[in-house]
This record gives C-alpha cells, sequence and structure tokens, in this order.
C-alpha cells in the first residue's frame, strides 16, 4: 500500500490517506476531539480532489475518519473569528466558497467515491456523505441537519440541493425544520445510506462495493457517473452559489 501525501505544509495534514492500487482511501484526521471540519481539512480535501485529475488510475476513493465520529460539522468558531475579523463578510464568503468548491469536486470527480459512516454525521458531515456516490454506515450512526436551530440556513456547499436529490423533498423538509436527531435506520429507509450493517462489518461492506470497482472499465466508470449526475442535476436548480451570501449575511 501507498501513501497519497499532500502538498508540503508548515502545518500537519488535516486528513490520512492511503492507496491500495485502484481504491483510494481518505480519512478524515481530527486535531480536535469535537470531530469537526474544519478550514484545514477542505483546504487538504481540495487539494487531493483537484491532484485526482491527474492520477486516472484511481478508480474509487473511500472517504471515512479516523475520529470517534464521523465528522460534526463545520467548525464554526472559525466562521465568527472570520466575521470578527472582517466585518464585511468578505472572509467568511471566502471560506464558505471553500465548502462549494470541495462539495463539487467530491461530485465530480471521476473516481467513485464511498462514504464510510460511523458515529455522529451532522451538518457538513452529512453534506460530504451526500455528495459521494455510495454511502454504508455503521447501525449505530446518528444523523442531523443542525442548521436551523442554530439560527442559520441550511447553506453549506450546496447540500441542500443534493440532499433533495438524492432523498427527495418531503424527508429533507421535515428534517431541516426538525432539526431532530435520526438513526441508520431511517436514513436507509429514506434512501441516504444504502447499506447499514453492525459496525464490526462496516469495513467488510464497503470492500464488497471497492473489490469489484476497481475491477472495471475506467472508462465506462466514468461514464456512468456523468450520465447519472446529468440526469440528477436536470431536475436540481442549482443556488447553492448563494450559500456564502446567505452565511455571511446571517452571522453578520
Amino acid at each position: 500500500m501507498n501513501h497519497i501525501l499532500p502538498p508540503p505544509s508548515v502545518r500537519p495534514s488535516a486528513i490520512d490517506t492511503e492507496q491500495d492500487g485502484p481504491v483510494l482511501r481518505v480519512r478524515l484526521n481530527p486535531a480536535q476531539q469535537d470531530d469537526v471540519l474544519s478550514s484545514a481539512a477542505i483546504d487538504d480535501l481540495i487539494a487531493l480532489l483537484d491532484g485526482l485529475h491527474e492520477r486516472p488510475d484511481i478508480r474509487v476513493l473511500v472517504l471515512s475518519s479516523l475520529g470517534q465520529d464521523f465528522c460534526t460539522g463545520a467548525d464554526r468558531s472559525e466562521y465568527l473569528n472570520a466575521v470578527a475579523t472582517d466585518p464585511t463578510g468578505a472572509t467568511l464568503r471566502q471560506a464558505v466558497d471553500k465548502a462549494h468548491r470541495l462539495c463539487h469536486a467530491l461530485e465530480n470527480t471521476h473516481a467513485v467515491t464511498i462514504a464510510r459512516l460511523h458515529g455522529k454525521v451532522i451538518g457538513a458531515g452529512l453534506a460530504l456523505a451526500a455528495f459521494c456516490d455510495l454511502r454504508a454506515g455503521s447501525d449505530t450512526c446518528r444523523f442531523r441537519m443542525p442548521e436551523v436551530a442554530l439560527g442559520l440556513p441550511p447553506a453549506w456547499g450546496g447540500a441542500l440541493g443534493r440532499l433533495i436529490s438524492e432523498v427527495g423533498v418531503a424527508p429533507i423538509r421535515e428534517l431541516a425544520l426538525t432539526c431532530e436527531v435520526f438513526d441508520a435506520a431511517t436514513a436507509h429507509r429514506i434512501g441516504l445510506l444504502h447499506k447499514v450493517v453492525p459496525h464490526d462489518q462496516l469495513d467488510r461492506t464497503v470492500d464488497a462495493w471497492t473489490r469489484p470497482l476497481a475491477r472495471r472499465s475506467p472508462e465506462t466508470l466514468v461514464l456512468t457517473k456523468r450520465m447519472l449526475a446529468g440526469y440528477a442535476q436536470t431536475s436540481r436548480v442549482d443556488v447553492s452559489l448563494l450559500d456564502s451570501h446567505l452565511l455571511s449575511h446571517t452571522l453578520k
């Protein structure tokens, strides 16, 4: 197995990567115990996904986390600090625009993306999962869209449109407005999770996807991904570029 390192940096990497043939395993590597998605992790993920344009040998990307939870959401302290240091909101908009770039890159990479989920999957973590092609979760997963309860619009990375496209309007309307915690069984029932298994079977379940995908024709995989994305987007009006303006206006 080979490790794909991010570009040289003065800080430790916020992600861990490991390549096994055509399969690239990418793990969030949170420095904080609350497993938030930091700006450093967003930068590293964008750099990695941009670099995959030059790596057609990578056919499958598995996204997981080394933390106790997959992801408990964006780092709100970073957003509040951005507002405090730049009251115009420009710095905050730039930060949230990065979330859009990340989700767009995740959705449009040529590799088939698999979310391996455990623990809490909240806010931005739910967005990352939603933008993956396939999603498998431990039966102990807990999900939440907390934005409205925090006084914020659900505007991060274009996730609302993606979730509606993947799951449907009615269930997402309920989850966004009530901010209720929902379990893995509910996520599976509404189509957010493709597979739910006991935690000790999660890696085996993901491997059952990666093994045949790694043998498929790369050209066929890419074409099929593009066809699926095209058909899904025909019914989706993308207003996600407004997300940074919505959040910056709310937090100012």
